[in-house]
């Protein structure tokens, strides 16, 4: 059973996150030849205040 870890910035709408488990999904199981159903696809949403990019947290560099 493949399992799929994700992590996202938060802020994304909820159809979006669902088009993505959907979509990973139908790639998983073409690619690995497994049952849809076998496939486990979690997405984590990360607040931007604890999302760091170049020491730098997400939310101060959108206030800039």
């Amino acid at each position: 059973m493949p399992v799929i870890n994700i992590q996202i910035i938060q802020g994304r709408s909820a159809e979006k996150v669902k088009e993505v488990i959907q979509n990973v999904t139908e790639t998983i199981s073409v690619t690995l030849d497994v049952p849809k159903e076998r496939v486990r696809v979690i997405v984590t949403e990360v607040p931007k205040t604890h999302w760091g990019i170049g020491g730098t947290p997400v939310s101060d560099m959108l206030n800039r």
